[in-house]
């Protein structure tokens, strides 16, 4: 069973965010915080009376837009801690999805809460939490990582596939791997994420993933396109315009990035 604290500075959410939280069977006990002050101070004394202790909290349900520290704040001062609770944002926002998971959240739920969204959050602390707590059940001769070093939501290692990028899909976050993405196409404010079986769009600028996944082997090609270089099928020259072939798209090379393109393709067939 969980023990939960749920944090947010706006009453009737809060209330509403309990409500739905203490309805769940998994649940033990869903207490509430309006804000990051009060929120840490609950942390604090659960953190010193130990997993097992009456004020012990196993996850917390965390807002992001908080008056004073935001849930983002909150989430980097627990990474501090030894053992610290395992945190699910809950948020209006969906332009942070990148920064909570950089800092191991299990979910990110995007208000309005549906019940169906928040119990599958649940499934998964329950699932993580389960499995942190196994060691404990099988005795001083089990070892495992504590809680804080288990990966916070359901990803990969390096030699698994790497990198996750989060996506929100009828109220339920994916992780992609971004070694499946082929390419990013600019759409405003957001960037839509190509891969084999389909596309997914989050609200991240096509500047941002160039800047996070120069090192993965992406590519700028356009203002408006961003490729994973291994992807690219065919490179054409026609009547000096460039273009390239990732699957069965086409996509167009500006003028600007057409040398540098070349350039990086012929030193990828060089290995």
């Amino acid at each position: 069973m969980l023990r939960v604290l749920a944090v947010d500075d706006e009453k009737p959410a809060l209330e509403e965010l309990l409500y739905l939280l203490r309805s769940d069977t998994r649940i033990s006990s869903a207490e509430g915080a309006t804000d990051a002050t009060e929120a840490l101070r609950r942390i604090g004394r659960a953190l010193d009376a130990g997993p097992d202790g009456d004020d012990a909290i196993d996850v917390v349900f965390l807002d992001i837009h908080m008056a004073g520290l935001t849930g983002l704040d909150v989430a980097r001062l627990l990474a501090g801690f030894a053992r610290p609770p395992l945190i699910v944002f809950v948020t209006a926002h969906e332009g942070f999805a990148v920064q909570a998971f950089d800092l191991k959240a299990v979910d990110y739920v995007l208000k309005p809460v549906r019940r169906e969204r928040l119990a599958e959050a649940v499934r998964r602390v329950r699932d993580l939490h389960l499995t942190a707590r196994e060691p404990h059940r099988a005795g001083p001769a089990a070892t495992a990582p504590a809680p804080h070093t288990a990966p916070a939501h359901p990803t990969p290692g390096p030699a698994q596939g790497g990198e996750q990028i989060a996506v929100e899909l009828g109220g339920v976050t994916r992780f992609v791997p971004v070694d499946q993405i082929t390419y990013a196409e600019a759409q405003g404010d957001y960037a839509r994420l190509h891969t084999a079986d389909g596309s997914h769009l989050v609200r991240i600028p096509l500047s941002t993933l160039e800047e996070r996944w120069a090192s993965r082997g992406f590519v700028r090609i356009h203002r408006s396109h961003l490729v994973a270089l291994g992807r690219i099928d065919e490179l054409r020259l026609d009547a000096g315009a460039t273009t390239v072939r990732v699957g069965t798209a086409e996509l167009a090379v500006s003028r600007r990035h057409a040398r540098q393109l070349r350039e990086l393709l012929m030193r990828h067939a060089r290995g």
